[in-house]
Formats: structure tokens, C-alpha cells, sequence
């Protein structure tokens, strides 16, 4: 009885101790306190969804303009029926989204008679935009500010507490307001995920050398791209004429096809819409390097440009040599041509393993010495050569690392995954014990040793969607293919990734990359193997 007593009497007291820290000043007040917050915020947040947005004038459009709460902010521009542009330009808890709605009939009309106006609308765009966006800012914190007092009005009742969520709708719109105007990315239009029909991809981002060598003069970037579409809203044709700058060449990236027939009628439309030079092939053009398959690269003509291949470890000595008997094929096997200015330089996969998940057993190393032998087999030819090699071509990224100092760009495929990053700098050669121990100067007087350049691999996935491969996934695989960018210097300045869902030719996203900007390429460390072992059949 006692003990029962005891425990009762526990209960009792941690009872009324729970009791009395419950009606305790401090924490009713930090009750209350979080309640005001809680509805000041929730109510500022529920007044910005609803009615945070604003028209005005861009061009010739009348377009809309709203902010959302995000975790990542940006901005998101919608062109009905091109598709839309996203812009990492801000970060904070704020999203804008721009919807280009009605063409205003009056500012139309100006355009179509007096074509000059066109490029009056993209001047004049940089001071609508900035209107709207302090106007927009300005709507939303009064809105914040006034739904907050509404609602805490309503609920509590009390001037006191109604004040201090108007105040915390305040402090927190215009903290985030602030927060997005200090990290502003104004470069950010230089690189935008563009998503929509693939042919208009061109005419709305508009060139990539264009915006690769001035990209950080924003005004004049958005003013072409209010340019653009002004033109394709307001001529009769569907689109533009595109013109791209005539001191550019545009190299198409493509790999890994994989016997997809429907990789030929996206490579075409690719080469016809941006105007491209060559078509380069990273390999894997087929599934099984049969004979069979060699009428698949039949489809090579069509495209009309040179298109310059290396083999893949799915393509046979057959496949490679069907290739090469299309007349505008060339195909790299430790060879070094000239094409379009550019000198390239390319070898083929040493393995011919069409099923590694069968021919490669676990621990055996065989595979890798191969394909770093043949990676150093390329180098030393390109050394030889006494040529400076814009671009190295290789199918499996393990055998990019011996061409690290050597050539500035290098080309794979092989992983069915898009990544770019910069090659590790060679290990200093070990000095030679027997070599004399005075420096034999250099032809040029220097005995300075001349310092490496740095090496950008950039690995395609598959235009191919990984053939049937890619639909033992739950998601398919998706079409992937890149737009590379020289200058008049052989020097990559930009690049365009495209990428295809598997459904369709004509819905894509493409992300444009503007080579220097961010200096965002990772770079691949020693310790991480460009291909991991336990690599599934590719």
C-alpha cells in the first residue's frame, strides 16, 4: 500500500509541477509568442501565392509576373507555345516566375511595319523588366505585411499581437526580398535550361559564342533574347532566320547510339537547327559488332556534315569498317586529322566486349592495363606528331588519363551518364639516374621546363538511350548529345547539353555552359576511378 501511495503521490506532483511550468509567465508568453509567428508567416506566405503578381510591358508582350515561396530560388520565363527558360539568377526562399502572355495589338503592329522597332523592344526591355520586379517586390511585401494583420486580427483579437505578426510578415518578406537581391546572378542568362520543341531551342536562347564572349554584359543578352522572340511572334514564318557567329565552329557531340533508329532523325534536326560543322562519335554505334548491324550506319550520309568516329567496345573491326566506307565518315584509330580548323586527334576502344557482364571477371585488371596502354598509345602519337591537338577522342573515360597535359579537351562516352570535369595533372616524370647531371637547354635557350595544360574530359550519355538496355530501368534512358563551341582560337567557349526524355523528337531540355564562367568542372581525384569497377554492360 505504501509503494502504491508513493507512486500516486509522484503522479500527483509531476502533475501539478507540469501544471505550474505550463501557466508560468515565460513559457505562456513563448506560447504566444510562437503563435504569432506561426500565423504571421503562414498567412504573409498564403497572401504572396494568391496575389503576389503584376502585369507589364516587355517588347511587344504583356507578361505576368509572380513570386512563390521556394528553397532554391531562380527564375523561371514561360514563352507559350516555345517553351520556357530557367534561370539560376537568385538564391533565397523566393521563386519568379514570368509568363509572356498577349501580344499587345498597337506595340505589335509598330514591329511588323518598321522592323527597326524590333531592336528598340529589346533595348528598352532591361528598364521594363527592372520596373516590374521593383513594383512586384514592393506588392509583395505590402501583401505579406497585410495579410498577416488580417489574419492575426481575426484569430487573437488583441492590437499587441496583431502589430507583432505584421511585423514578423515584414521582417521576413523583406529578408528574403534582400536575400535574393544579394545573391542575384546577373551572368545567370548567359546559362539557361531551356525546356521545350527542339527547334526553337536556337532562336530563343539565341547563339552560344554570342553570349560566351560578352557574358557579362546582361543588358544586351536579354535584350537579343527579347529580340528573338519579338521576331518570332510577330513575322509570318514560324521562326527567325538563326545566325550564328561566322567566326564559331559548332562540333556535335554524340555517342553510344546503340542501334536506336531513332538517333539518326535527332542527330539530322540537331545538325540542321544549330548549324552544325561535323558530328563527332565516341563509339558504341551498335549492340553486338555484328554483321547484321552493319546496315545501321547507312543513315551517315543523310546528315550531311563530316562525321568523325572511334570505336566503341560494342563495335567490331566490321562496324568500323562499314563506317569508314560512308562518304563523309572519318574514322580515328591513333590517327590525327584536320577538320573545320580543328585538329583531332582519336583512337578506338582495345576491347571488343560486347557483354562485359560475361567476358570481364571481378579483380581481373587485364581490361583497365589495356585501356590505359591504349590512352598512352594516343598520347605519344599526338607528342610525336609535333601538332597541337584541340580535341582527343576516346570511348571508355579510363583511357583519358594518360592524355592529361597533352590536349586541352577530351571526348568519351562509354557510362551512359553527361559529366564534365578536369582531368588530374600528370605525375612529374622520375628523374633518370644515369642521365647527366647538367640541364640540356631547350632549342629555345630556356631549359624552363614548359608548363602543362589543363585537360577537360567531358563524357557524353547515350544518344542512343542505351538501345534496349535502356528500358530495363524503371525510367528510360534518356537521349542525350551535346553542342560544343570553338572560337577562331580552337578554344571550347561554351557548350549545349541537350537531352531527350526517350518519348518523342520534339519536347527536349537543353543547358547552356558557359566554359570559364562559374569554373564550376569538378575535377576527377586519383582516389575516384573514372569508371567504377562493378560497371553494368554498356
Amino acid at each position: 500500500m505504501s509503494s502504491k501511495s508513493e507512486v500516486v503521490g509522484y503522479l500527483r506532483s509531476a502533475t501539478n509541477f507540469s501544471v505550474r511550468v505550463w501557466k508560468h509567465r515565460w513559457f505562456r508568453n513563448t506560447r504566444i509568442a510562437a503563435a504569432v509567428g506561426l500565423v504571421g508567416l503562414t498567412s504573409a506566405v498564403i497572401g504572396v501565392m494568391l496575389f503576389a503578381h503584376t502585369e507589364i510591358n516587355v517588347g511587344p508582350f504583356r507578361a505576368e509576373m509572380s513570386l512563390r515561396p521556394s528553397l532554391v530560388g531562380g527564375t523561371e520565363v514561360n514563352i507559350p507555345p516555345l517553351g520556357s527558360l530557367h534561370l539560376d539568377s537568385h538564391r533565397g526562399t523566393l521563386h519568379l516566375k514570368v509568363a509572356l502572355g498577349s501580344l499587345d495589338q498597337s506595340r505589335t503592329e509598330e514591329l511588323i511595319d518598321n522592323p527597326a522597332a524590333i531592336s528598340s523592344a529589346g533595348d528598352r526591355a532591361v528598364d521594363e523588366v527592372t520596373t516590374g520586379v521593383s513594383q512586384l517586390a514592393l506588392r509583395t511585401v505590402g501583401l505579406a505585411v497585410l495579410s498577416a494583420v488580417l489574419a492575426a486580427a481575426l484569430i487573437f483579437r488583441n492590437v499587441r499581437r496583431t502589430a507583432a505578426a505584421g511585423l514578423t510578415a515584414l521582417i521576413a518578406a523583406t529578408g528574403s526580398i534582400g536575400l535574393a537581391a544579394a545573391t542575384i546572378r546577373p551572368n545567370a542568362i548567359s546559362e539557361p535550361r531551356y525546356e521545350g520543341l527542339l527547334v526553337n531551342a536556337p532562336a530563343v536562347v539565341g547563339d552560344a559564342r554570342r553570349i560566351a564572349d560578352n557574358y557579362g554584359r546582361y543588358a544586351e543578352q536579354l535584350q537579343q533574347i527579347v529580340s528573338n522572340v519579338s521576331r518570332i511572334y510577330t513575322t509570318v514564318s514560324a521562326l527567325p532566320v538563326y545566325e550564328p557567329a561566322g567566326n564559331t565552329t559548332r562540333i556535335l557531340h554524340v555517342s553510344d547510339l546503340h542501334l536506336n533508329p531513332s538517333s539518326w532523325g535527332l542527330i539530322r534536326t540537331v545538325v540542321q537547327t544549330f548549324d552544325i560543322d561535323a558530328v563527332i562519335d565516341t563509339g558504341d554505334m551498335v549492340d553486338w559488332g555484328s554483321s547484321a548491324e552493319t546496315s545501321y550506319v547507312s543513315s551517315i550520309p543523310s546528315l550531311g556534315v563530316p562525321y568523325i568516329y572511334v570505336r566503341g567496345n560494342h563495335d567490331s573491326v566490321a562496324i568500323q569498317s562499314a563506317v569508314a566506307r560512308q562518304r563523309n565518315a572519318i574514322v580515328l584509330d591513333d590517327k590525327i586529322i584536320l577538320q573545320n580548323g580543328l585538329t583531332i586527334a582519336g583512337i578506338g576502344d582495345p576491347q571488343f566486349t560486347p557483354d562485359k557482364s560475361e567476358t570481364n571477371t571481378a579483380g581481373d585488371n587485364s581490361g583497365a592495363e589495356l585501356l590505359t596502354a591504349s590512352g598512352e598509345r594516343l598520347a605519344t602519337t599526338i607528342r610525336n606528331s609535333g601538332k597541337k591537338v584541340d580535341i582527343a577522342l576516346v570511348h571508355d573515360p579510363a583511357m583519358a588519363q594518360p592524355l592529361s597535359g597533352v590536349v586541352p579537351l577530351v571526348l568519351a562516352g562509354h557510362k551512359h551518364q553527361r559529366s564534365v570535369a578536369m582531368l588530374p595533372a600528370p605525375e612529374p616524370a622520375a628523374p633518370d639516374p644515369s642521365a647527366s647531371a647538367t640541364p640540356v637547354p631547350s632549342p629555345s635557350g630556356s631549359a624552363a621546363p614548359q608548363a602543362l595544360m589543363p585537360t577537360r574530359l567531358m563524357i557524353e550519355g547515350s544518344t542512343g538511350g542505351a538501345g534496349l538496355r535502356g528500358l530495363e530501368n524503371e525510367e528510360p534512358t534518356p537521349l542525350s548529345l551535346s553542342v560544343l563551341y570553338f572560337d577562331e582560337n580552337h578554344d571550347l567557349k561554351a557548350y549545349d547539353d541537350i537531352e531527350l526524355g526517350g518519348t518523342g523528337q520534339s519536347n527536349v531540355e537543353m543547358q547552356r555552359n558557359v566554359v570559364g564562367l562559374d569554373d564550376k568542372d569538378p575535377v576527377v581525384t586519383p582516389t575516384t576511378p573514372v569508371t567504377p569497377s562493378g560497371q553494368p554492360s554498356r
